[in-house]
Parts: structure tokens; C-alpha cells; sequence
């Protein structure tokens, strides 16, 4: 932003509220959790979900475990009436969630709502009118705070008045003075003071207060101010529900909210992946497993947030973004060598251990818990080290790599990236790794290879084998105390030995046939090189043996 723009810009106003307590106070308990996709979420798409697709978005929030979801506004259109009657009337709202209804203090939008809410065991009537400073100006044309906190009074008079026709319905009220984020606060006390007074709220009966961040214009630390202040001078603060409301457009939403429930907040409402008007509602997913990572139990249930994102996508047509926390297809990958090196370990380590708190570097949560698998946490490109590489042929292949074999096949691999440009798949990664380091017969093929246990002295055996080198066919043969130091000998013989075997490795390939061996022979070269050779074969014996001839070939 250009110098000469800024002065049209003014800060936002502290709260005086020096002796602040919600930055001694930490998080120990879930809110009550209330979605309001079907209203918030939905009006701010540029398609809005059908009936049917808001029916399969409400059949998910109650899988998720929301016990309260706004279902929109019924006096809008008689699409929004028609969805909640089908709800009532398919009976289709489980016992234990609660429903609830949005609409704006006016006399015949209010009989309209209560029109579609008759037969329903349960609902929170939810009612709004704007406060802030800038919306009486504009909106209601320099309209006194007067006049707006008796649309607020005459609307819950309204309300009350309603609320003794459907007597089989139990009636939760809720109200929100709207953008009470931008709202000076004496006055939002005086607006829900006065809705308070007519709807006589007890400890047994409450009402819910929503103190809506319409748009976020603070800091989070202001909002928290604004949280405790109000919750300090609300009268019957027991028998009032303080409600957040957060929405996004400074990028700190969750922060907010998160201060806010410190600030003595009971009660949020959000929606998932941060659906909603402009930047976005709250994302009630990053919330609860923020709190899900400190041991805090939610009440919600995100184990399967693949299919959520599924379901979310598609009847939204929307995109969670790819870095979107928890959610995004990218949050639990990494690229940078060093954290592949160390998200390895970690997971190792939590192998061998088999208990304990969760500890993985970079890994804020097991991505197991919700529904992502380890596949995908380590993605190779240019930027990725010899631990990435070695992690994809290990959980992808079934190849367990000699440790300081992990640069020789790293380096290879994203050199590869590198000169192509892309990040390279798990399957183009096995493909090198196969095609450049296991049974490679470049220079010597091994043709035929028999062992004889009983031709030489106890404990020996005796090979023979039929090679070609250079082109040119061989016979060699040799004794040694096993199939691979007999093959050393026979190639010795052949004047054909110019290193010295340092280390072998051989194991099952994990995941591949059950008949696959992998093996790894580590040879110093007589000119000081070192380098590994993986042989792979049904038979754990021919596969040391092609693993030798392998590291052979690549010393040439």
C-alpha cells in the first residue's frame, strides 16, 4: 500500500481493561459447538447447495457431533422454509442435536420463521440486528442508538410473543447485536441488557449472547479484551451463554476465537475448512484439533477428514487449499531433506518405542487420527535429502536401506528432480532405484550360478558361475564359507577382484512377493571408492550374490 493511502486508514481503539485476566488463563474444556454451514457457509457460495446437498452436508455435521447447527434463514425464500419443514417432517433431526434458525428483528420475518419451526422437538431461534457505528451511519442512515436498540427490544418482544404458540417446541433464544466487533461497547451492553431484560433469562432457562466478530477489524488480543470486558458487565452472567462468532478477513480467526474462549467465552460457532462470507467463517476443524493436540477432548469427530473434505468439496464446490491446516493436501508433507530426515526417525523411533505421547518431529498430530495415511508426508523433489528418498523405497517399496547407502540413491534421485523440474512420484522414485542400483548387469551379467554345500571342506561351499563380461563368456569358480564370500574368491580367481567386501545387509521386501529378498553389499573399491549394490531375488542366497555382482557393475 502507497504512503498517501494510509491516512484514510484509522487504528482500532483499545479497551481499557488494564487488569485483563485471559492471558493467565489457557484452554482446559471444550465450548459447545455450533456449525452454521447450512446458513453461513451457504449463503456465501457462488452456487448454493440444493436441498439434497444441504441434506447431505446436515447428515455429516451430525456425524461430525455437532449437537447445535444453523440450518439457515426460513423466512428467506421458500427453498430455506421448505428444507427445514422436510428436516421436521422426514424427521430427520436425531434427538440429541439441536437446530437452529437465523433471522433479522422484524415482525413478519419472524412469524415466518416460526411458521416453519412448528413440530420440531427443539430449536435455537436466533435474532440480529446491526449496532456498530459504522452500519447506523450508513446502513440506517445515521439512525441513534436509540432507535437501534429498540429494533433490538420490539424484536425480542416479538420473539417471546411467538415463542407461547408452539408450546411443544422447547425454544432456545439467542441473540447478536451484528459487527459487535466494530460496536462500542457500552453500547452492545446496552442492546443485549435490553433483549436480555425482556427475555428474563434464568441458570436453568438460558439464553445464548453471540458477540459477533461480523468483520474482523482487531487484533485477536483486542477481541479477547472485548470478550472479558463484556462477560465482566453482562448482568445474570449465569444464566447467559457468551457465544464467539469469528470470522477471518485479518487471517487470525482461529486466534481469536482461541483467545476469545480464554477471555470466558462458553460457546462457538464456525463451520468447516472456514466456508464464509469474504475471507471466511472460523475453521471449526483447525479449533478442535488444535485442542485435540493438547489431549482436550472435543466432542467432535474428525478421524475420517478425507471423506469430510470429500463430501465438503463436492456439495459446496468449493477447494480446501492445499496448505489449509489439518486438512490440506500438503500439511503433512515434507520436501526440505533435513525434515524428511527427522519426520523418519521420529517415526522409527515411535516403532520401536510402541507407547508413549505423540513425538514426530514437524508433526504436530499423527496423521493417522485423522484419516491421512504416512504415504504422503515425504514428497521428493530437488529440495528433498537422502532421509526423504530412503523413507519412499522403505514405506512404499519394501526396501529398507543400509543407512549410508541413503546418499549414494538420494543423491541420484533428486539430481533426477532437479533435471526434470518436478517433484517426483513415489512410483517414479522406485522406478531409479531399480533401474540404477538393484541387479544391475552392465558391465558383468551373472547368467548361471550353482552352489555345491558338499564339494568343499566343512563349513564351505563351492560355486560355480557362468558371467559374461565385456561381452565376453566366462566360467568362474570358487570356494568360500558362504555364497557370497565364494563368489569373492571366484572372482579373485578371475583376476576380476579389485575391492574389498565391507557390509551386507539382506531382509524380506515388505509389501512385494511374498517370495522377494532384497540384499546390499557394500564394496571399497582399491582406489578408496565406496559403494553400495542391491541384489533382489526370490532367493535370499542369489539375491547377496546379485547384490555383489550389482556393486560390481557400479564401481566400473
Amino acid at each position: 500500500m502507497k504512503t498517501e493511502t494510509i491516512s484514510k486508514y484509522r487504528p482500532f481503539p483499545a479497551v481499557e481493561l488494564s487488569d485483563r485476566t485471559w492471558p493467565d488463563r489457557t484452554i482446559d474444556a471444550a465450548p459447545i459447538w455450533c456449525s452454521v454451514d447450512l446458513r453461513d457457509g451457504n449463503q456465501a457460495l457462488p452456487i448454493p447447495m440444493s436441498v439434497e446437498e444441504k441434506l447431505e452436508m446436515f447428515d455429516l455435521l451430525v456425524e461430525v457431533g455437532f449437537k447445535e447447527i444453523e440450518i439457515g434463514f426460513p423466512s428467506a425464500s421458500d427453498t430455506e422454509f421448505s428444507f427445514m419443514r422436510r428436516l421436521i417432517e422426514e424427521d430427520r433431526i436425531p434427538d440429541n442435536v439441536t437446530v437452529q434458525v437465523l433471522v433479522q428483528t422484524r415482525r413478519h420475518l419472524i412469524e415466518r420463521t416460526f411458521e416453519a419451526i412448528k413440530g420440531a422437538r427443539r430449536v435455537i431461534v436466533h435474532i440480529y440486528n446491526s449496532t456498530s457505528t459504522l452500519q447506523r451511519r450508513v446502513t440506517f442512515h445515521d439512525a441513534s442508538r436509540e432507535d437501534i436498540k429498540a429494533i433490538a427490544v420490539e424484536g425480542a418482544k416479538v420473539v417471546k410473543e411467538l415463542v407461547a404458540t408452539i408450546p411443544e417446541t422447547e425454544i432456545v433464544l439467542q441473540y447478536s447485536p451484528e459487527s459487535f466487533s466494530d460496536t462500542e461497547l457500552d453500547f452492545a451492553l446496552e442492546c443485549c441488557e435490553g433483549v436480555i431484560a425482556v427475555w428474563k433469562p434464568t441458570p436453568e432457562k438460558k439464553m445464548i449472547l453471540n458477540l459477533p466478530a461480523t468483520v474482523e477489524w482487531t487484533t485477536p488480543n483486542v477481541h479477547a479484551d472485548q470478550i472479558e470486558w463484556m462477560c465482566r458487565n453482562i448482568s445474570a452472567r449465569d444464566s447467559v451463554i457468551i457465544s464467539l462468532h469469528t470470522h477471518n478477513d485479518r487471517g487470525t480467526g482461529v486466534a481469536a476465537t482461541e483467545l476469545g474462549l480464554m477471555a470466558g467465552a462458553d460457546r462457538v460457532e464456525g463451520t468447516l475448512f472456514g466456508c464464509g462470507e469474504r475471507t471466511g467463517n472460523l475453521d471449526i476443524v483447525i479449533v478442535s484439533l488444535n485442542m485435540n493436540s493438547h489431549g482436550i477432548e472435543t466432542g467432535l469427530d474428525f478421524s475420517n477428514l478425507s471423506r469430510m473434505r470429500e463430501v465438503y468439496e463436492r456439495t459446496t464446490r468449493m477447494t480446501v487449499p492445499d496448505r489449509q491446516p489439518y486438512a490440506g493436501e500438503l500439511v503433512f508433507t515434507a520436501f526440505s531433506g533435513s525434515h524428511q530426515d527427522a519426520i523418519k526417525k521420529g517415526l522409527d523411533r515411535r516403532k520401536k518405542e510402541e507407547a508413549g505421547n505423540w513425538g514426530v518431529p514437524y508433526l504436530t498430530i499423527d496423521p493417522h487420527d485423522i484419516g491421512r495415511s504416512y504415504e504422503a508426508i515425504v514428497r521428493i523433489n530437488s529440495q528433498s535429502g537422502k532421509g526423504g528418498v530412503a523413507y519412499i523405497l522403505d514405506q512404499e517399496h519394501g526396501f529398507d536401506l543400509p543407512k549410508t547407502m541413503h546418499p549414494q540413491v538420494g543423491k541420484r534421485v533428486y539430481d533426477l528432480a532437479d533435471e526434470r523440474g518436478k517433484e517426483l512420484s513415489a512410483e517414479e522414485v522406485g522406478k531409479v532405484f531399480l533401474e540404477e542400483f538393484a541387479n544391475v548387469s552392465s558391465e558383468m551379467n551373472l547368467v548361471d550360478y550353482v552352489l555345491d554345500h558338499h564339494a568343499a571342506g566343512r563349513g564351505e561351499v563351492s560355486c560355480k558361475a557362468q558371467v559374461e563380461v565385456g561381452g565376453k563368456s566366462r566360467t568362474l569358480e570358487g570356494i568360500g564359507n558362504g555364497p557370497i564370500n565364494a563368489y569373492v574368491q571366484a572372482l579373485e580367481g578371475g583376476g576380476l577382484k579389485d575391492f574389498t567386501l565391507t557390509d551386507y545387509r539382506s531382509h524380506a521386501v515388505r509389501g512385494g512377493s511374498s517370495s522377494d529378498a532384497a540384499a546390499y553389499v557394500q564394496l571399497r573399491h582399491d582406489d578408496g571408492r565406496i559403494l553400495w549394490g542391491v541384489g533382489v531375488d526370490p532367493s535370499i542366497e542369489m539375491a547377496g550374490v546379485k547384490a555383489l555382482v550389482c556393486a560390481w557393475n557400479l564401481l566400473r
